[in-house]
């Protein structure tokens, strides 16, 4: 740890803090404890169903790490040492756990310091692919599962700075992206520019959101092409083999019979409005030599781009290959010009094209919102998506390829979490390609988070085609929390599920659904890395607020307390306001009271730890019905969820009202804020990473689609920035310097630190040196969490 490394703009009124800058803090040896733990591992589940992949994830880099040098262009964060991505969560020590008879195997050949993400299993089961993201390059290794031993097998560095770096295209055969040969080094930048960087608009409304990361200028420009140009490779055990010639990719996939790739090449001139997803490309079909077989759409940028949530551009989008032909793309295509507010019977048209032919594409269906994606089972049952944002509303439908009829199957609010009925299980169809698992009755096995007024019981069911009447086979045992996680055999309902307890820690089981039963002991074996917290006791908590809406919090009791020995307890709500359509769909109970919980860097469990009751992921739900927008009365909502918290902890004897902090990351940063602005109910607030000055997002932000020359009054009255000069409730602010986040730029924090400063408030600005949205340095985290103890225990803890 750099002892000398300085933290920026710390700067507080108050003898508890210095006004000068200060170094590296650390927080009470039990909350560290906490965050340094070392998580279960993580699981990739093999293929075949025989082997499991564990991995260890690597404990919180140094803020040195992040210190190093990196390229922020495009929407991108690049790491031009090694061309990837910066910023990854990486595991190491991996290990292979055969699921029958839970032996567990060290892997050999590994690099020592392996760094590495995202395994993708062979379609037979039998080799696991991974990249190591060393220092100077990003390197392939194929792990054989017999041998259990892993080798590297590329030549050339893979370039893995945006999109899938690589794919499997059969048991043997991988392809993957590379740095170009001749790549040479980046470009240096120009001593002095050319000239000044001009952007011209010519009556062309060109709406913009608030992306950051952008292109700036020319040397911008060189940089990009530079780190994101790659050079595909076949490699079928026996060597490589180039593809054609060098391209910017951002998206490839392998049709189903292995001899055609669908790529997304994106092309100049490149925009400095939006990033790399929305700059102009084409997708191509290229066949095993690297040739062209077919252009199928040529798209310009999504400069000018109706930006509405239901909007699309007016062009071919969501391309993909259809799971159960050899070489058929499929993509969708608006009919009401884009704009979801256009009334129109049908909002999008898909369509299917065989690319070795020159047949016009073919249309297949239209729906009447808009599409979002077909999972393909037999000749007779597809099973489409469609949704809309303005209603909340979405639309399960049955596509028969026979008959080309589309018929609407189920339909909900898609804030209804009760009545979902889940997502199918799928099977490997001749392709290789996941597609419906349609039982031999007809019906489909779906499983679902199972939402009920008790909490999540996750359930497994037999959904009926023709009546759209759900049978449940199995359901989450009382006091318990289990889900499957993979259908070992769909057919004899025999499944790899994860259990969980409040007191148990998340392990794999193999349970038969129709015996109802677990078949022995967990196939693994963790242990609770966080035993700070054993003991704590936690429920779901329900109240209601004021108008009547069911509300909902996660409460958290220290271990050992008794209400009526101890008294009431300082209490830290910590919450992240959502939007509903429907107060009955804002009032529905989420998550269950029976998970094992889990202390993650930003959580506010910690302080249960130091004598506080904990209200985690209070509810605040934001409801505005019929033709009102849930944010016309966003403020007063705020309030009553607020009070309704506060009450009811009051009422069960565990939590002092007069002594009640409010926290929140993100757009709960901007709710912390607000609530501090207009209410007088707690002694102290903690915003991380917000946005609290809604005209600097004019076109839009959270789930408000209004711009703010549409709605003014809404955007000046949801800031609190507009209301400063009324905080005067302890506001501790914390913002990571390089937030790539759209819309909380660190200018939002600094302007209403500023704000509330000069109107004589209490507030200090913590500004964490290299750190995004989220945080991940060791000695950033540390700090985090001593500002916050130190915040809470004289502003909360403390209090009169």
């Amino acid at each position: 740890m750099r002892s000398s490394f300085i933290l920026l703009a710390l700067l507080a009124s108050g003898a508890a803090f210095a006004q000068d800058a200060v170094t590296y803090q650390r927080p009470p040896a039990v909350i560290e404890e906490l965050l340094l733990a070392k998580p279960t591992p993580g699981v990739s589940v093999g293929r075949n169903g025989e082997w499991l992949l564990l991995a260890e994830r690597i404990s919180f880099p140094g803020v040195e790490e992040l210190a190093e040098p990196e390229l922020r262009i495009a929407g991108l964060r690049l790491n031009p040492r090694n061309f990837s991505t910066t910023r990854g969560t990486y595991s190491n020590n991996l290990k292979l756990q055969h699921i029958k008879t839970k032996e567990i195997f060290p892997v050999t050949g590994l690099p020592g310091d392996l760094r590495s993400n995202n395994p993708q299993w062979s379609p037979d089961g039998k080799k696991v692919a991974l990249l190591h993201y060393g220092q100077q390059r990003v390197d392939l290794y194929v792990i054989n599962v017999e041998t259990k031993a892993a080798g590297k097998i590329n030549t050339a560095a893979l370039n893995a700075t945006s999109g899938p770096a690589f794919a499997w295209v059969d048991n043997n055969t991988l392809i993957y992206k590379t740095v170009p040969a001749g790549a040479g080094a980046l470009p240096a930048a120009p001593a002095a520019p050319k000239g000044p960087v001009v952007q011209e608009s010519k009556g062309r409304a060109a709406a913009s959101r608030t992306y950051q990361d952008l292109i700036k200028s020319p040397y911008d420009e060189a940089l990009f092409t530079y780190m994101t140009t790659s050079q595909f490779v076949l490699n079928n055990g026996q060597g490589e083999k180039n593809l054609g010639s060098p391209a910017v990719i951002s998206g490839f996939s392998v049709s189903p019979d292995k001899q055609y790739l669908l790529v997304r090449k994106v092309e100049m001139p490149y925009s400095y409005l939006v990033p790399m997803y929305g700059f102009p490309h084409s997708w191509l079909v290229l066949d095993m030599e690297g040739r062209e077989v077919k252009n199928l759409a040529k798209n310009p940028s999504s400069e000018g781009a109706p930006i509405g949530f239901d909007d699309v551009m007016d062009v071919p989008r969501d391309f993909s290959w259809k799971a159960d032909e050899p070489h058929t793309v499929i993509f969708a295509k608006p009919l009401d010009g884009g704009l979801g507010k256009q009334k129109a019977e049908y909002r999008d048209a898909v369509y299917a094209t065989d690319v070795t032919g020159n047949a016009a594409p073919k249309e297949l269906f239209r729906t009447k919102r808009r599409f979002d994606n077909v999972t393909w089972g037999n000749k007779e049952v597809a099973l489409v998506h469609e949704s809309m944002f303005a209603d909340r509303k979405e639309r399960y439908s049955i596509y028969n390829q026979t008959t080309g009829k589309l018929d609407s199957l189920f339909e909900k609010s898609s804030n209804d979490a009760y009545s979902d009925i889940g997502t199918p299980f799928t099977i490997r169809n001749q392709y290789d390609r996941p597609v419906l698992f349609i039982q031999k009755n007809g019906e489909l096995l779906m499983r679902s988070q199972g939402a009920s007024p008790e909490g999540d019981m996750p359930f497994v069911q037999s959904y009926n085609l023709k009546t759209g009447k759900g049978s449940i086979l199995w359901r989450c045992p009382a006091n318990t929390y289990e889900y499957v996680v993979e259908a070992l055999d769909p057919e004899k309902l025999i499944m790899l599920t994860s259990r969980e307890s409040q007191t148990e820690v998340p392990n794999y089981y193999i349970r038969d659904l129709r015996k109802r039963s677990l078949t022995g002991t967990p196939v693994t074996d963790f242990s609770n890395p966080y035993k700070a917290m054993e003991g704590v006791s936690k429920q779901k908590i329900s109240y209601k607020r004021e108008d009547g809406i069911n509300l909902t919090g996660d409460l958290y009791l220290p271990k050992g307390y008794d209400p009526k020995k101890d008294g009431p307890l300082p209490v830290f709500v910590w919450a992240y306001p959502r939007e509903y359509k429907s107060a009955a769909d804002a009032a529905q109970v989420r998550g269950s009271r029976y998970t094992f919980t889990r202390v993650g860097y930003g959580s506010p469990i910690f302080w249960v730890t130091r004598g506080y009751a904990i209200l985690d992921n209070a509810e605040m739900p934001i409801v505005g019905e019929g033709n009102s927008q849930p944010n016309d009365k966003f403020i007063p909502q705020l309030y009553l969820n607020a009070h309704a918290a506060i009450q009811a902890l009051a009422k069960m004897g565990v939590g002092d009202s007069n002594r009640v902090a409010v926290g929140g990351h993100s757009y709960g940063a901007f709710m912390t804020a607000n609530l501090l602005a207009h209410t007088k109910l707690f002694k102290a607030g903690i915003a991380r990473s917000g946005a609290y000055n809604r005209t600097l997002t004019p076109f839009g932000f959270q789930a408000e689609e209004r711009t703010y020359w549409e709605a003014p009054e809404v955007y000046f009255n949801m800031s609190p920035f507009s209301f400063a000069d009324k905080i005067k409730t302890p506001l501790l602010m914390i913002h990571g310097e390089l937030d790539n986040n759209s819309g909380t730029f660190p200018i939002q924090s600094e302007r209403l630190y500023n704000a509330i400063k000069g109107h004589g408030g209490t507030v200090r600005y913590v500004q964490l040196p290299f750190e995004s949205h989220g945080y991940s340095a060791r000695e950033n985290l540390l700090h985090m969490l001593w500002e916050q103890s130190q915040w809470l225990d004289t502003y909360v803890k403390g209090a009169q």
